[in-house]
């Protein structure tokens, strides 16, 4: 499996694909807009999108789902189910982030700690991240030693928790109990900025100890 990272809207949201080599076929991991960029790529690389995938509902990471699933007609997997409420909420997502309205979507499949999700040959493992908001997951490839782990941790800081249902505690057993236990040598795409490794940030990010 490989990937590719694609920065989408004001905030620079990483959005991601996975790419099973064996098939060609694609997972594209919370598509938060600039949707004409992500077709682009996939065009490019010539993929067949087989799902999509989210980590949680905030507008940077899911806006352009709806887009994406009008081009694609492919299911939508994740976040966990206690992120609904932060999709339903759309309209007043795009008002408080100063966005441009988005057409709403059904999520196919809620997603709970330790299920699997496949696109093509290669699975990835669900772990239930919690803290940043109530129903994030992070996505594991364990072949390949990738997360992808949305906006529960960045390269030297992590996910805020100032925002409904957030809970600073609940973040911080989630990186201390069901991230860094999967070795310091796993790398991590985060929601925004740059790759890190699980090992980096344990011996050098404050605000994890």
């Amino acid at each position: 499996m490989h990937y590719r990272i694609i920065p989408v809207t004001a905030f620079s949201q990483n959005c991601t694909l996975f790419i099973c080599e064996e098939s060609n076929k694609a997972a594209v991991i919370d598509p938060g807009g600039d949707v004409s960029q992500v077709i682009e790529l996939i065009d490019e690389l010539g993929l067949k999108v087989e799902k999509i995938l989210l980590t949680h509902g905030h507008l940077d990471h899911v806006g352009g789902v709806a887009e994406l699933i009008e081009r694609y007609q492919v299911p939508i997997e994740g976040p966990h189910i206690a992120d609904k409420f932060w999709i339903d909420a759309l309209d007043q997502q795009c008002q408080m982030f100063g966005f441009s309205p988005v057409n709403g979507f059904s999520v196919n499949r809620w997603l709970e700690h330790n299920d699997t999700v496949t696109f093509g040959e290669q699975v990835l493992q669900v772990l239930h991240c919690p803290g940043h908001t109530p129903g994030h997951v992070v996505f594991y490839h364990e072949p390949t030693k990738l997360l992808q782990v949305g906006d529960v941790l960045f390269n030297g800081s992590i996910g805020r928790t100032d925002f409904p249902q957030g809970n600073h505690q609940h973040l911080l057993d989630s990186i201390t109990q069901r991230l860094l236990p999967l070795g310091d040598d796993v790398e991590f795409i985060p929601g925004h900025g740059p790759m890190s490794t699980l090992g980096h940030e344990r011996k050098t990010n404050s605000h994890i100890g």
